[in-house]
């Protein structure tokens, strides 16, 4: 009935050989499914194997080619290790220290070319998508470095055989199920991620690229991305949150935004451990010429740079005297840096507009006192526990400017040995022009001293200190300074001025200008500071500096021995002054007792 509409003789010729051209193209799209599939399939079994040396094995449950839409689809796809290669290759200490395992429900393979594989022997594919993998990874510590073997070829060198070239235009992952077993410690830290997308372009195999450095994996750029990850640290005591993370192979670059690492309550925290309590945010961290190949078979972390961006650091010491008999000098950042437990290289960190707060507990004034300092930004050089690197270079050096109390401006060099047994260091700096009574809420709690007064000029330092010792000089050029001496007020809960004392001070104890006079020569001091094992970095640094200040201020040690004679005079007089009135009150005790006596007697002599 169709044909009655076309009236014409070559609308009919036209038709019939449209018609046969459409069923010779069904038929031949069915007949090169049913040819294609399995040599498709046995070739991509047959890649895998070469080029792994066996090591890999690949299975699906089938495949499917279509001619007309150029793809190819694969179903339940396992891709693992041959556990026996791998045990062999081990005992021979050629086993990789990663093995990796990958599963996943369907792969599609789009705008397949198989002409080009039958006629010129190059499998050229330009997408390949794999629809919620799951990627499993486990990490053994097998060698340091490469092997290399007396017959070893390249990945092209093995599959050149068979095909010519391969190339991917692109491989993408989505919604990835990723997990990480990693061997390497004392027990298997085993890591699960979600939201975790993964792509990779322009993959090619062929012998112009076998020896290609800038690819990774023959990848021109391999993209990782992670959104809305957290965990706890193995002690329990931390959790960690990363709102993304993008890894690039291209730019050699790694990009955290988000990072937060926060500890648990105050009081549960210091009841189960006796470190210092850290908490950290951080807008942004990036790892500039990021060797992710060296990281990912070795863990060994090379850098050319890191730059942090806006963030606040939080310290605070531990108040609670725990029965510790490690000594505190891992807290130092030349010890500490080793705790890692990571061959690790970065030749600068760049630090932007962070706030860094270190607080304490004082006993006495049963108060938190807090040093800030806000808007920190400067550079560290060479931190690294590379061997050779320490070997060309062991010293790292911290220059760094922030603003005390964020108000006074602050310099500091911090220089570090990176290998002497005596984790020597030393630092330098400068703080300039600001009302001293910003100091107030560190000063307050911590020194029991309230400054109501006072302008600072100049406030300088220059210390050499290792494990034991800080010795050094320090300077204080300042105005107009007068204090309040404070005691804990048991009823209000916080400190109360002591009027005497601090007239007492004000009067004889604190120097109010340095220089005494205008043009003249102003105080400085020597300090020598003996660190306890007890004694964490933040605060022996704080109590050397604290000694130095305390003397430029008139509160040397003459004058500190001046005052305790002072003291146990005023305890002296006090208590002749007490025993003085006992006697007083007996004497009249003992008066009333006797007219209270003698009148009785006569009021008995006049009743009789």
């Amino acid at each position: 009935m169709a044909f009655k509409y076309i009236k014409r003789r070559w609308h009919k010729i036209t038709t019939i050989a449209l018609l046969v051209l459409a069923a010779t193209i069904l038929v031949f799209a069915f007949l090169v499914n049913r040819y294609w599939s399995p040599v498709l399939a046995n070739k991509v079994k047959e890649v895998v194997s070469k080029s792994s040396n066996g090591l890999y094995t690949i299975d699906f449950s089938s495949a499917e080619l279509h001619v007309i839409r150029g793809s190819i689809v694969f179903f339940n796809i396992t891709f693992k290790p041959d556990t026996a290669v791998y045990n062999r290759e081990k005992k021979q200490h050629l086993a990789p220290n990663n093995l990796v395992e990958l599963h996943v429900k369907r792969l599609i393979l789009s705008h397949i070319h198989p002409l080009r594989l039958y006629f010129g022997h190059k499998l050229d594919i330009d997408e390949i998508t794999l629809n919620n993998p799951e990627l499993n990874i486990s990490y053994q510590l097998n060698h340091t470095k490469d092997t290399v073997l007396k017959d070893h070829k390249t990945a092209w060198q093995k599959i050149s055989k068979s095909l010519r070239s391969v190339h991917i235009g692109s491989i993408l992952l989505g919604d990835v199920k990723f997990k990480y077993e990693d061997y390497s410690g004392n027990k298997v830290a085993i890591s699960e991620l979600k939201e975790m997308d993964l792509s990779a372009r322009d993959l090619l195999i062929d012998s112009a690229t076998q020896t290609d450095r800038s690819r990774l994996l023959y990848c021109k750029d391999i993209i990782a991305q992670l959104n809305n990850y957290s965990g706890k640290t193995t002690s329990g005591l931390y959790t960690y949150k990363i709102k993304s993370l993008k890894l690039s192979t291209l730019k050699s670059q790694l990009n955290v935004t988000g990072l937060t690492l926060k500890p648990v309550g105050t009081q549960k925290f210091f009841n189960n451990s006796p470190n210092e309590r850290f908490s950290l945010s951080l807008d942004s961290l990036q790892l500039n010429h990021f060797d992710f190949l060296n990281y990912h078979k070795y863990r060994v972390l090379s850098a050319s740079s890191m730059v942090l961006n806006s963030g606040t650091i939080q310290i605070f010491a531990n108040p609670i005297n725990h029965d510790d008999s490690s000594n505190k000098v891992k807290t130092f950042p030349n010890v500490a840096l080793y705790k890692i437990n990571s061959d690790m290289r970065i030749d600068t960190i760049l630090v932007h507009r962070i706030n860094v707060i270190y607080s304490e507990f004082n006993i006495k004034s049963k108060e938190i006192g807090s040093i800030s300092f806000n808007n920190t930004s400067g550079s560290i050089l060479n931190v690294t526990t590379n061997k050779t690197a320490l070997q060309k270079n062991n010293i790292s050096t911290a220059q760094l400017t922030s603003y005390f109390m964020n108000h006074g401006k602050f310099n500091v060099t911090l220089v570090f040995n990176l290998t002497d047994t005596e984790n020597t260091f030393s630092y330098k700096g400068t703080l300039g022009p600001m009302d001293l009574k910003f100091a107030n809420p560190a000063i307050m709690p911590l020194g029991m001293v309230k400054i109501t007064s006072g302008t600072l000029k100049q406030f300088s330092f220059d210390i050499r200190a290792n494990r034991t010792n800080d010795r050094g000089k320090v300077g204080l050029l300042y105005n107009d300074v007068k204090v309040s001496i404070l005691k804990p007020d048991t009823n209000f809960n916080n400190l109360r001025k002591k009027p005497i004392a601090s007239m007492f001070a004000n009067l004889f104890i604190i120097k109010h200008n340095n220089p005494d006079i205008p043009g003249g020569v102003p105080r400085s001091v020597y300090v020598n500071y003996t660190r306890t094992k007890e004694t964490p970095f933040f605060k022996s640094i704080w109590q050397t500096l604290f000694s130095g200040i305390k003397p430029c201020a008139g509160f040397d040690e003459q004058t500190q021995q001046a005052v305790i004679e002072m003291k146990n005079q005023q305890v002296i007089k006090k208590q002749n002054r007490k025993i003085k009135k006992e006697e007083r009150i007996k004497k009249r005790t003992e008066r009333r007792k006797k007219r209270e006596l003698k009148n009785l007697l006569k009021s008995k002599e006049i009743s009789s």
